[in-house]
């Protein structure tokens, strides 16, 4: 793991982020546009982190934070990197950003169908609250 580097995306990395959840993520959102990540860079530049070995983009993760809640979204690795210890980097970058930010809890995002993410985050220590529902309305169509 010592050749992992994990660091902030810039502006510069929109279209390669984007490209990566295509290959990556499972599902997708409203927000996977060069508009919608190019805003979240701008608002808070510390919180999409990206690993990557070498040149390569191998994993992300965004760690927002608002004030109240810490909220981890996007955590995604690459097919042929997954099982090396980059979601275990990840989250704990993540974990990190929210403890120096006075963070208390993290919330994470999990797709309902995703098993492997389901397993991924219960390794990590997260645990499922199932007394929750997830409540959204599109602001745009």
């Amino acid at each position: 793991m010592s050749d992992l580097h994990i660091r902030c995306a810039g502006p510069g990395d929109v279209d390669a982020v984007l490209s990566f959840w295509l290959e990556a993520a499972e599902g997708t959102s409203i927000s996977d546009d060069h508009d919608g990540v190019s805003r979240l860079i701008a608002r808070d530049p510390e919180a999409l982190l990206l690993a990557e070995r070498g040149s390569r983009l191998v994993g992300t993760v965004i760690a927002g934070f608002d004030g109240w809640r810490c909220s981890a979204y996007r955590l995604a690795v690459h097919p042929d990197h997954r099982r090396e210890g980059i979601a275990t980097a990840l989250t704990e970058a993540a974990e990190q950003r929210f403890l120096g930010l006075g963070g208390r809890r993290v919330d994470a995002m999990v797709l309902e169908a995703n098993e492997r993410a389901h397993h991924t985050w219960a390794a990590g220590g997260y645990h499922r609250e199932d007394h929750w529902r997830r409540w959204v309305k599109p602001l745009t169509d």
